[in-house]
C-alpha cells in the first residue's frame, strides 16, 4: 500500500471501519441464524454438542460487530453523530427510517442474542418463545443493510448477501412450515360415541 494511498483512507478510516464491521455483522448474524435454524429443524448432528458452542460464539461475534460497526460511525468527520443519534431510533436526520431500522434491528440481535445467558431467570419456554424473534431482528438487518448500506447497489455485496442469507431464509422457511401448534382443546374434534 503506497503512502499517498494511506493518508487518503484516514479521513475515512471511521467510516471504512463501520462499513466493514456492518458486513460483518451480516455475514455473522447469517451464520449464527443458520446453524440455530438447523438445530432447531435437527439437520445438525455431527457437531455434537460443539453446535451451540459454535452457534454462542457466531452470536456474540455478531453483537461484537453491531457494537463497533454503530460506534465507530462517532468518529467520523464527515457525518459525525452523537451517541445518541447512533443507539437511539428516530434521534438521527440521515435517512432516518433506515437508520432507526438498523438501530432497532442491532438492539434486539443484541437483546435476544444475550437473553441466552438469563433463560434460567426467565424460564425456558419464555426464552424460546423470544428467541424466535431473532429471525425477525435478523431479517430488519437484512432490510437496513439494502435500504442505507453504502455497498447495497454493488454485484459483489449482493453475490455476498444471497451466499449467506438465502439459506438461512430457505431454513426459516422450513422452520414455519414444520412448526404446528396443536390446536386448541376447543377446535379438537370430539370423538363421536360408538354405536352398540
Amino acid at each position: 500500500m503506497s503512502s499517498f494511498a494511506l493518508v487518503n483512507a484516514v479521513p475515512h478510516l471511521f467510516w471504512i471501519t463501520s462499513r466493514a464491521a456492518g458486513i460483518v455483522a451480516l455475514v455473522l448474524s447469517s451464520l449464527s441464524v443458520s446453524l440455530g435454524l438447523a438445530m432447531s429443524l435437527r439437520l445438525v448432528r455431527r457437531l455434537g454438542t460443539d453446535r451451540l458452542a459454535v452457534h454462542e460464539a457466531l452470536s456474540l461475534a455478531t453483537i461484537i460487530a453491531i457494537a463497533v460497526h454503530g460506534l465507530t460511525l462517532i468518529g467520523d468527520p464527515w457525518m459525525h453523530p452523537s451517541l445518541a443519534a447512533v443507539s437511539i431510533p428516530f434521534v438521527d436526520t440521515y435517512k432516518t427510517g433506515w437508520t432507526s431500522l438498523g438501530i432497532v434491528a442491532g438492539w434486539a440481535m443484541t437483546l435476544l442474542g444475550l437473553g441466552y445467558y438469563a433463560r434460567r431467570v426467565i424460564g425456558a419456554a419464555r426464552w424460546r418463545s423470544m428467541h424466535r424473534l431473532t429471525a425477525v431482528a435478523w431479517i430488519a438487518g437484512l432490510v437496513h443493510s439494502f435500504g442505507e448500506g453504502t455497498d447495497a447497489g454493488q454485484m459483489w455485496f449482493a453475490a455476498m448477501v444471497a451466499a449467506v442469507a438465502l439459506p438461512a431464509l430457505a431454513l426459516l422457511a422450513g422452520r414455519l412450515l414444520t412448526t404446528r401448534e396443536p390446536a386448541p382443546a376447543w377446535r379438537r374434534p370430539v370423538p363421536l360415541p360408538e354405536s352398540g
